[in-house]
């Protein structure tokens, strides 16, 4: 039986997204949320940007970026390890894009949509049920009013469960070979092997179709992330621990602040009696009053 690899790894994707147009196509229109009437016939592959050479020095796949026979931009990233700042990244390069589509003297009317994918293989929202994120410039009163230029999709891979989704038929085949797919993989589901584009996206990852040079920048590419996702949870571990301590220490400092404010009011409390104690031995009172209007014993009365 076949032996596959995890199309998420760098080597991998690059190989079925970036070196084959008519798949990039298929995953898109997939994925993205384009009318039925412009969905992507074709694409030509743009040249990466601020791409290192060496893919372990990085926590991201390097970009697939494409453009479609309507002149429309498309920026593909697959995100093993999730990143505080990945989020403005993916602006970042979407606007970039953007920006760039206008050559000097261009007009306005001529920049085409940039759509953003980005296939994250992390949770990233926790509070959110949906594996689907779609973020677009809206109006923020008037739902449907809506600014075109920049489409951002974050998909969390492991959010993602066919069963319960009632998708398009391409978008969970992607989405099932991206997640089921892996180097425990001896025999992919039948659904995957009978969709012509999904079958020549297993093919790619076959161990077999790698060769020596190829499947050492993959183990090496393993390797790293290994060791970055261990980094990366002994960092969570210890923000985590930073974090409970310092929720302690303001449960602290409030309970000190609730106990100062108390014992405040309680010397406010036992001041005015004293006053009122002193006003009442000024009319010569027996002490045995004064201390039954004020609650203070004869001694504390005695030494005002």
């Amino acid at each position: 039986m076949a032996k596959y690899l995890d199309p998420k790894a760098d080597l991998t994707f690059k190989k079925i997204f970036g070196e084959h147009s008519d798949l990039v196509a298929s995953l898109l229109n997939a994925l993205l949320p384009l009318p039925e009437d412009s969905r992507i016939a074709s694409v030509e592959y743009l040249q990466p940007e601020v791409v290192p050479d060496d893919p372990l020095h990085k926590d991201s796949i390097v970009d697939v970026r494409c453009r479609d026979q309507l002149g429309r931009q498309f920026v593909v990233e697959m995100q093993m390890i999730w990143t505080v700042d990945y989020a403005q990244r993916a602006l970042f390069n979407a606007a970039k894009a953007y920006v760039r589509q206008l050559p000097a003297g261009g007009d306005y009317r001529d920049l085409k949509t940039v759509y953003s994918l980005n296939l994250i293989n992390e949770v990233v929202n926790p509070d959110i049920p949906e594996y689907y994120n779609y973020y677009t410039l809206e109006h923020s009163r008037y739902k449907g009013r809506t600014i075109d230029g920049i489409q951002i999709i974050f998909v969390e891979l492991p959010k993602f469960t066919p069963q319960t989704r009632a998708e398009r038929r391409m978008q969970v085949l992607w989405l099932r070979f991206l997640t089921e797919i892996n180097e425990n993989t001896r025999k992919a589901p039948a659904e995957l092997e009978a969709d012509p584009d999904v079958k020549r996206a297993l093919a790619i990852v076959e161990e077999s179709a790698l060769d020596d040079a190829e499947r050492a920048r993959y183990d090496g590419f393993i390797d790293w992330l290994r060791r970055e996702r261990g980094r990366a949870r002994l960092e969570r571990e210890y923000n985590e621990k930073v974090s409970r301590l310092e929720t302690l220490e303001a449960e602290r400092d409030e309970e000190r602040a609730r106990a100062d404010a108390a014992a405040a009011e309680r010397d406010a409390a036992v001041e005015k009696l004293r006053q009122t104690a002193r006003a009442l031995k000024s009319m010569n009172l027996p002490v045995g009053q004064i201390a039954a209007a004020t609650g203070l014993t004869g001694e504390e009365i005695d030494a005002l």
